[in-house]
């Protein structure tokens, strides 16, 4: 069903008793439509254009073995350096695992970071640095600042009418909510494995019975509730429903978002590509939403990275063969799709893992070095970029904090990382507190 009016909630003024639908927003998912349409037709009343760009984020919760995936150490000892071997990619000079076969055919449009660092050890803090840029302490029960997701949905909108600004794919990652930002910043949740042979989003249709004048008497209702309200607005939230406000009502009920989550009518065997596993679908369906105009998709990976123990069979026999596939096969379709200039792709987890295997055969939590993989968004790839000291514990160039991962990727979204937004307590927070591109990577 597609909820119109959802539930209450606390968002940025403190104001607790206003509805999720409130006067001047039609939220849906993470999408302020008037805002969005406001800004682009001002756009065209310039004669200027709102360039297109997107981002797909892979999140690899638990913490991927930098060690066992991109930054192999084969001369350390053998309690550091594991089990696995390195190989060749199709870039010379360039290694990485051997259970990484697939994205070794397309390094040469893949960049790696190896050099980011941070030192938050727990999973929730470190999830949460890593998702807003700013660092919270133990223990973190919800975002005290907006992922990267809600600030793009705050600040860009869709690219595309229609169409929710930031989605999460089945569902949202620990720490991807909007904060102070209220809840219309929040991603839109597909809810369901889009593996699943009876995917569907049950939220891309009006409830049964609800017809187009039911819903417009609705939104004559909320004028009439906006008149009642407007001498108590303080912020100016309230203004009546204008053209654009009914535009936004209107574009929820068409087709488009229904058409691109429609997963079932890509072809068998591009979807055999991806691999019929949680996340090759997942990373499949970003790829349609984002073609379709959803300006932020995040994916989650499906696990297997927390390898606390027995690391070197977890990861050769389940969780690499399918990260590998699917990360592969979405590089590979962005280019031969020609969206590699307007679509960025970057998956990461929350930290690396110990250089020493531990008694258990396993590695555990390490947030003293990371690798980020990315690809397409304009960005020069076919490269790895910093590197670590011998046991790949720390960095020993280019040490990049979470901040410059972020200030890359708004960079590329057209966003001024040091843009204030006002937290609920009225005071000015800067989307980053620190951080800047990475030039290595423009």
């Amino acid at each position: 069903m597609l909820d119109l009016w959802g539930h209450r909630f606390r968002n940025c003024d403190r104001v607790t008793r206003r509805s999720v639908l409130k006067a001047g927003t039609l939220l849906w998912g993470g999408l302020s439509l008037p805002d969005l349409l406001r800004s682009k037709a001002q756009a065209a009343a310039e004669g200027r254009s709102v360039p297109e760009m997107s981002v797909i984020q892979i999140f690899c919760g638990g913490g991927p073995s930098q060690l066992d995936m991109y930054d192999m150490k084969p001369q350390a000892p053998a309690e550091v350096r594991g089990e696995f071997q390195e190989i060749s990619t199709n870039v010379p000079g360039l290694r990485i695992s051997e259970h990484l076969p697939l994205q070794a055919r397309v390094m040469d449009r893949m960049a790696i970071v190896r050099s980011v660092r941070h030192t938050t050890s727990s999973h929730l803090p470190a999830s949460h640095f890593i998702l807003t840029g700013h660092p919270t302490a133990p223990p973190a029960n919800g975002n005290s600042h907006p992922s990267c997701g809600s600030v793009v949905a705050a600040i860009r909108g869709a690219n595309r009418n229609g169409l929710p600004t930031y989605v999460a794919v089945p569902r949202k990652v620990a720490f991807g909510l909007a904060a102070y930002l209220g809840a219309a910043r929040n991603p839109f949740t597909t809810g369901i494995d889009p593996n699943d042979k009876d995917f569907r989003v049950r939220s891309l249709k009006l409830v049964d019975n609800f017809t187009l004048d039911r819903l417009g008497e609705r939104r004559d209702l909320l004028q009439q509730f906006d008149g009642l309200r407007r001498d108590v607005d303080l912020h100016g939230d309230m203004a009546g429903m204008d053209a654009f406000n009914r535009q936004a009502a209107e574009l929820i009920t068409s087709d488009r978002a229904a058409r691109a989550f429609d997963i079932a009518s890509e072809p068998p065997e591009l979807r055999d590509r991806y691999g019929r596993t949680f996340i090759g679908q997942n990373c499949l369906l970003a790829r349609r939403l984002v073609e379709a105009g959803v300006s932020y998709v995040t994916c989650l990976s499906g696990g297997g990275f927390d390898t606390h123990k027995d690391n070197f069979n977890r990861l050769k026999d389940v969780t690499l063969p399918r990260y590998d596939r699917a990360i592969a096969a979405l590089v590979e379709d962005i280019y031969e799709r020609g969206l590699d200039k307007r679509v960025l792709v970057m998956a990461f987890g929350e930290f690396g893992r110990t250089p020493k295997v531990n008694a258990d055969a396993g590695r555990d939590h390490w947030p003293g070095a990371m690798c980020m993989l990315l690809a397409g968004g304009g960005l020069r790839v076919g490269q790895m970029i910093g590197e670590t000291d011998s046991q790949a514990a720390f960095p020993v160039s280019d040490p990049y904090s979470p901040g410059d991962v972020l200030a890359t990727m708004y960079h590329r979204m057209g966003i001024d990382p040091g843009h204030y937004f006002h937290d609920l307590n009225n005071r000015p927070v800067p989307i980053l507190p620190d951080g800047k591109p990475m030039g290595a990577l423009l």
